[in-house]
């Protein structure tokens, strides 16, 4: 009797960690930074080459190991591998900020008053850049984009099943945003310091 118990503990022993596995869905970076490169280059009006002047290389190219992953475990690499940015209210929020940056923010951002931040938002970099008569109505239009990059980086995450994503996907516009800026404009680095593209 000892030894069938013993038997039935060692075989639970086995069995249970591996039953015990849980799938985590991992956030798909490549896939985010693509949809947001798209979703930023619609909203400053058309692709920028970026500052070393070649396209980003695209993510496994090249890459024995990478394309190794894919054939042993093509499910859990390909779970999760798209990324959703086309609902009716990401598109409507989308549509905003175009129409604001093309008629009331690229000036702004050409003369050097506004600049990207490094946590996805606009800020007002240059106050005395901009006319003291337009000032206030230039905080509104600032302000007003930056409840609608709030609200995309939300809406996107939750347009994915994955509230849990917000951050990484804001981390992941905002280095879309700075890394398609035209020459000239300004952007915060890592330590929150302007700098000039």
């Amino acid at each position: 009797m000892r030894r069938r118990f013993a038997t039935i503990v060692l075989l639970l022993a086995c069995v249970l960690p591996v039953a015990c596995v849980t799938i985590n869905v991992y956030f798909p970076e490549a896939a985010a930074q693509k949809a947001a490169g798209q979703f930023v280059d619609k909203v400053l009006g058309g692709a920028a080459v970026p500052a070393h002047g070649e396209p980003p290389p695209e993510p496994g190219r090249n890459n024995p190991a990478a394309a190794l992953l894919d054939l042993l475990v093509p499910s859990a690499h390909a779970q999760g591998a798209d990324i959703t940015v086309q609902t009716p209210q990401i598109q409507a929020i989308q549509a905003r900020m175009q129409e604001r940056f093309s008629t009331r923010l690229r000036a702004h951002f050409d003369s050097g008053a506004l600049g990207f931040t490094r946590d996805g938002l606009v800020a007002m970099r240059d106050a005395a850049a901009v006319p003291l008569a337009q000032r206030a109505a230039v905080n509104a239009e600032v302000a007003a984009e930056n409840r609608d990059r709030e609200a995309v980086y939300r809406e996107i995450a939750l347009a994915n099943g994955h509230a849990d994503w917000a951050p990484q996907i804001r981390a992941t516009f905002a280095r879309q945003w700075i890394e398609r800026a035209r020459p000239g404009w300004y952007y915060q680095d890592s330590n929150s310091a302007w700098q000039r593209k």
